[in-house]
This record gives C-alpha cells, sequence and structure tokens, in this order.
C-alpha cells in the first residue's frame, strides 16, 4: 500500500524525524531508508535505537497518527493505482490489500476510495511475522480460497515496491510485479518490474499470469518483455 498506491513514505519519514528529534536526537535520510516497506515494530525499534524512549506500541500509535492527520488532508495517490483498480473492480477481479501499515491507516485510505475496491485486508497488526516473511501474502491467498478452493497461488498477483515487500511476495509463490518507487530494487528474475502502473491494465496482468499458468518456473525479465511469450492467462475473479 505505502509506497504502491499511496505515496505515504514522505508521511512516515516526517513522523520519523519529529519523534526522534523530540527525543533528543538526529534522524537521516539513509536511517529512513531503511524502514521502507519494513513491519512497523521493526521501525519501532530502529527508532527505539535512536533514542525514542518509549515502548513499541506507543511508538507505532504515534507515527500511525500522524500518518493518518496527513492522509485526512490529502491522498497521494500514486501514477495509475486508482485507474487500474477500477479497471480490476469493473473486470470483478477480487483484490486483498496487503500492508504492513496497521488496520487504522488501512481503512482510512480505503475509505477514500470511490468503490469497495479491496474484498478484505491483511495489515501488519493482523499477522504474526511482518514482511519480508510471507505470512501476510499467504494468509491473503487463504482468504480468497474460502469462497473459491481452486484458486492457485499461480492465478494472484502482488504489486510491491519495496525490497521487504517484493521479497515477501515473491516467498509466497504468487505472481510479482515490483514497481520501485523510493529505493532501486536489486535484480531478479522471479519477479517481473514495472517502472510504473500508468497505462497498465488488467490484460498486462493476465499475460504475467499466463505466463506462468503455462510455464511455471519461467524467470522473468522486464515486464515488457513478457508479453510476446504469454497468451491465454485469465486472473481469477
Amino acid at each position: 500500500m505505502d509506497g504502491t498506491i499511496v505515496d505515504t513514505e514522505p508521511y512516515w519519514i516526517e513522523a520519523e524525524r519529529a519523534l526522534v528529534e523530540a527525543h533528543g536526537g538526529q534522524w537521516s535520510q539513509d536511517q529512513a531508508m531503511q524502514l521502507v516497506g519494513q513491519a512497523l515494530t521493526f521501525s519501532a525499534g530502529i527508532l527505539q535505537d535512536a533514542g525514542v524512549a518509549m515502548e513499541r506500541r506507543d511508538i507505532i500509535d504515534t507515527l500511525t497518527g500522524h500518518v493518518i492527520s496527513q492522509i485526512r488532508n490529502s491522498v497521494p495517490w500514486r501514477p495509475g493505482a486508482r485507474e487500474l483498480l477500477d479497471e480490476l473492480y469493473n473486470a470483478g477481479v477480487r483484490c486483498a490489500l496487503v500492508t504492513m501499515s496497521e488496520g487504522p491507516l488501512a481503512r482510512e485510505i480505503v475509505a477514500s476510495l470511490p468503490e469497495p475496491y479491496f474484498e478484505f485486508l491483511v495489515t501488519g497488526d493482523t499477522v504474526v511475522q511482518g514482511k519480508p516473511h510471507p505470512e501476510a501474502y499467504l494468509r491473503a491467498v487463504e482468504l480468497l480460497q474460502q469462497q473459491d478452493p481452486e484458486l492457485g497461488l499461480h492465478h494472484c498477483v502482488a504489486l510491491e515496491d519495496s525490497v521487504p515487500g517484493v521479497a515477501a511476495a515473491v516467498a509466497s509463490g504468487v505472481v510479482t510485479v515490483a514497481i520501485p518507487h523510493i529505493l532501486p530494487l536489486p535484480d531478479d528474475p522471479r519477479r517481473a518490474t514495472w517502472d510504473t502502473l500508468e497505462g497498465r491494465t488488467v490484460a498486462d496482468l493476465e499475460e504475467l499470469v499466463a505466463l506462468r499458468h503455462e510455464f511455471p518456473d519461467a524467470t522473468f525479465g522486464r515486464a515488457a518483455d513478457t508479453a510476446a511469450h504469454s497468451t491465454g492467462g485469465r486472473l481469477r475473479g
């Protein structure tokens, strides 16, 4: 969610810096980059190491409260995100929101959407192990399978922007698309890479699903290269 469909990372960094400075410390951009895509419990521990004399739970609540207040003023949508969500919704493709942000923030963002694009949310406060562990994605697939027992991992596509998020999605076994944002991502043939969601369609996702279905051990280059090798795929509605 953060960095993939909404550009909230600047809000998080602002909140982190304010909290560290309030406790007499300094917060650098390099330190902030260590937390991109990480579970909030991990981030809270890093902030404690930076001098924030608060319990982890209190740190998480403070950061989340700051970001929610910013979101209520303005939701910074990533290019193409709402358009792709709208097309998926109109095509009957079921979607889940998988994020390490906690429920209050995720619900705030979902409430600002014009349609109920997400069937359910898997948030950081509903899993034991955060990204890069695959638990959140495996939980999302499990929930989807409750209404569609024949749904396989190769029918599901994850869109991610961060190193921990991409690692979690790939480890879960779902088709993974990386859209790098704040930080560059290392090359990984196990996932596709798009520069942006802008202009992307359901058909683009179906091509990736088809490639995985036809060639389970296939590797991905840039996503533009996969289209020539895939036919007939369908996302499961």
